[in-house]
Parts: C-alpha cells; sequence; structure tokens
C-alpha cells in the first residue's frame, strides 16, 4: 500500500489511532517531514498539535552513532553503553552538545515562533514522523519525552522496517506502523508524493493548528468539563466529577477499578461518549487518598459497593434521576454487589471487569441487565467474565472486543467499548420518563 502524500497518510494513521480521542493525548511532529503527518492526527484525534525538536548527540568521529539526544528546557538523554564502548570524553560530549544545542535553539525559536510547548508531562503522548529507515530520530525523540515524564508513549508512523520497530518497542510503550514491509527500500518509494517539507510549510502547520484550537466554540453543556465535587459519605468526603447534559434520563455512576480514579482517561472518553448520547455522568473515587494506600482497601468490594449505593441515593436525592452503573476492574464487582441489594439500578456495564470478586450469592441477586466486556487478548479475565456470567440470572450479555488486551489501549478497541456501553444503557433505560436520545458516536 502506497501513500498518496504526506496528508493521505496523516489521515490513516489518525483512523487507526481513534482509540486515543479522549484520552488527554498530545500529537509531537518530528520535523520536518512529521510535521504534515501529525497535524492530520491531531485533527483527528481532536488533539494538541506541537513539534517535537530533537537532536542527536553523534560521537564525533562517527555521527551517526548517537551517544545521547537533547530537547528543549535543557533536556539531556545521554546512552551509557555507547559512552563505554566509544570513551567519548566529557570535554568532547560538551562540544558535541554546545553545538547541537544551539541549531536546536534555532528551530525551536523558528518554529514555534514565540508559543509554549504544549505541556506532556503525565499525559499520552503520540510522537509521528512520516516514515522511519533506521529510526535513530525516533529513538532519541521517545528518549526525551520520557525524560519529560510523558505517562505514555506511543510512537506512530506511515512506514518503517519491521527490523526498525523491533527496537523503538523498548523505549516507546506502544508502536503503530501501517506499512512494515520486509523488502523496505526508502520512506520515499512508499509514497506517490514525497516532496520535500519547508520550514514555512512546519510553521504554517503548526500556527493553524494553534488557532484553530484557540478558535473552538465554548462546548455545549452536554460536552461541557466536567464540575468537581465531593460527597459526603459514611464520615468522610469522596471526590467526584458530574456532568449532567440538559434533558439527561439518567446518570451513569462509574466505579473505577484498582489504581484508578475519576481521572482515568479511559473512562472520561466512555462518560463523554455517554454525556453525547444525552445522559449524565458520575466518575466517583470511592476511596480517599489516605485509604487508597492501603491496598485492602482496593479490594473490599464490599466496601466499595456500599460507598457506591450511598452515592446513588445521593445522585436520585440530588439530580432526582434514576441511576446505571458502569465499573471497570474491581470495581465491576463492586457494582454488582451495590446492585443486588438495589433494584432501583437500571443497568451494569463491565468493562474489562472482576465480575468474579462478587459472591455467586450475589450474582444470583442482581437485576439489572448487566453487560460484560471483556478484551480478546485478555485471556484470564475473559474466562473469569465467563463463569461469572454463569451465575447472573439476569438478563446479560458477554461482549468480547477482538484484538483488545486489558486496559482496552488497541487503536480503535476503547471506541467499541464506548460504542457498547451506550447502545447497551440506551436500550435498557427506556422506562417512564426515561427517554434516552440516541446519537451517532463521535
Amino acid at each position: 500500500m502506497r501513500f498518496d502524500d504526506r496528508v493521505d497518510a496523516g489521515r490513516r494513521l489518525a483512523d487507526a489511532l481513534d482509540g486515543l480521542r479522549g484520552a488527554d493525548a498530545v500529537v509531537l511532529g518530528l520535523p520536518r517531514g512529521g510535521i504534515p503527518v501529525a497535524y492530520q492526527v491531531a485533527r483527528g484525534l481532536d488533539a494538541p498539535l506541537d513539534v517535537l525538536v530533537v537532536r542527536k548527540l553523534g560521537v564525533p568521529w562517527q555521527p551517526e552513532l548517537a551517544f545521547g539526544a537533547i530537547g528543549e528546557h535543557g533536556v539531556r538523554v545521554l546512552n551509557d553503553d555507547v559512552l563505554d564502548a566509544t570513551g567519548v570524553s566529557p570535554a568532547e560530549q560538551a562540544r558535541v552538545e554546545e553545538r547541537e544545542r544551539a541549531e536546536l535553539e534555532r528551530r525551536v525559536g523558528a518554529y514555534r515562533v514565540g508559543r509554549p510547548p504544549v505541556p506532556v508531562r503525565g499525559r499520552t503522548v503520540v510522537v509521528v514522523d512520516d516514515g522511519l529507515a533506521t529510526g535513530a530520530t525516533a529513538l532519541a525523540a521517545c528518549r526525551v519525552v520520557r525524560g519529560q515524564g510523558a505517562a505514555r508513549i506511543v510512537l506512530a508512523v506511515p512506514v518503517a522496517p519491521d527490523r526498525t520497530l523491533s527496537r523503538l518497542r523498548d523505549v516507546a510503550d506502544d508502536v503503530l506502523c501501517l506499512e512494515a514491509p520486509a523488502a523496505f527500500g526508502s520512506v520515499g518509494a512508499w509514497y506517490r508524493d514525497f516532496g520535500q517539507t519547508s520550514d514555512t510549510e512546519v510553521t504554517t502547520l503548526l500556527s493553524r493548528a494553534a488557532e484553530q484550537r484557540e478558535k473552538r466554540p465554548a462546548p455545549r453543556r452536554s460536552e461541557a468539563a466536567d464540575p468537581e465535587l465531593d460527597i459526603p459519605l459514611d464520615g468522610v468526603r469522596l471526590a467526584a466529577r458530574f456532568a449532567l447534559p440538559g434533558g439527561a434520563p439518567a446518570v451513569v455512576a462509574f466505579a473505577h477499578g484498582s489504581g484508578s480514579s475519576r481521572h482515568s482517561p479511559r473512562n472520561r472518553y466512555v462518560a463523554a461518549e455517554l454525556n453525547r448520547a444525552g445522559l449524565g455522568t458520575l466518575l466517583l473515587d470511592l476511596l480517599t487518598d489516605d485509604e487508597e494506600g492501603d491496598r485492602a482497601n482496593v479490594f473490599d468490594t464490599l466496601l466499595l459497593a456500599r460507598r457506591l449505593r450511598g452515592s446513588a441515593d445521593w445522585l436520585r436525592r440530588e439530580a432526582g434521576l434514576p441511576v446505571a452503573y458502569f465499573g471497570a476492574s474491581t470495581g465491576a464487582a463492586a457494582c454488582l454487589e451495590a446492585a443486588a441489594d438495589d433494584d432501583g439500578v437500571l443497568a451494569i456495564v463491565s468493562r474489562g471487569g472482576r465480575p468474579d470478586l462478587a459472591s455467586a450469592a450475589t450474582l444470583a441477586r442482581v437485576r439489572a441487565p448487566t453487560l460484560l466486556i471483556v478484551g480478546g487478548l485478555d485471556t484470564q479475565v475473559l474466562s473469569l467474565n465467563r463463569l461469572a456470567a454463569d451465575r447472573l440470572h439476569c438478563e446479560h450479555r458477554l461482549a468480547v472486543v477482538p484484538g483488545a488486551t486489558h486496559l482496552f489501549t488497541e487503536p480503535g478497541t476503547l471506541g467499541m467499548v464506548a460504542e457498547l456501553a451506550r447502545d447497551w444503557f440506551t436500550s435498557h433505560l427506556t422506562g417512564p420518563g426515561t427517554a434516552v436520545r440516541q446519537h451517532s458516536p463521535a
């Protein structure tokens, strides 16, 4: 498969990365040819675009062999193995870095035109180029981004040889390549139009992306940023994010799994899709920060279920609306425990959940229609869900997402989760006064 040009390649990459929509992602393009590709990826993911200016620090007598890399704000990454093998002295390192730092600053000033860099700490960072041959620049880029505190690095390119991709999987959390031919040739051979990208084109695309985000209209209430609130319960105050679209017929309360919170990008992505379908959402921390320090609390499904039931009662009082549950990992067991003694729960969806942590007697008492979503590659959890499904006496379904692992990080899989959850809720929240608007997925 050849690409028409970098725009075509970027659009195809964006389609393959659709599962990252709503994941608080930042797209970083490697100049110059990676910027037109990254621009299309950022548009497709509705994510900010920035340039990632990286300079390799090459061994003086073998410049293609990098002993390190530098990035903005003094970021410096060294490869101790290369330094040990080559014996590059500190003085030689300093001279190379001084020269490359000057060129890096020149390019940053030319490309960013005074705009501050987009923050990447704690976020998912998608590093994009128009293709890789040796992968040396991408390797340096991933190391620099890691040094800047990225929570997850996704390297995305249209084409690269498989041997190069194998090396890069050691420095990136995920590597996405549309074409990995055995007979590679060159990057340009895989494009019908592979004209040189100019500095002017780089700066134009970066400016256009920044202007488009600045001019975005204020979101409608149904898509607004969720306001933070505290729910008083059991002598503590539980942190939550609450979104209530106008005319919402019901609220879906989210019970997160172990090690997660109301800030979970995956659950926030699903919640945004439910908001677009007209449903309210409550992303809830069932434990306080201090309580989370005790791992026994994280797996105390009875405690979590009691907190979830109390939060459902709070929702009914404050919003005057019926409640459904969405649970992930251990949160799924909490949802089932909470619903077993509450006939008012309209529906339940579990994402990669552990319903087996609820007792057989509990599962038999659940009356709410229950959807269990599991990744096809998450074989152990899939087996546990099948056992739990056999113990459910209510309407239920087990949905397997092909090619997905436990966290549904594979491109497109989280979108399937959101669609399945939306359709389950909208088809079961149809009692008197609970008509739900059907929206096509974003």
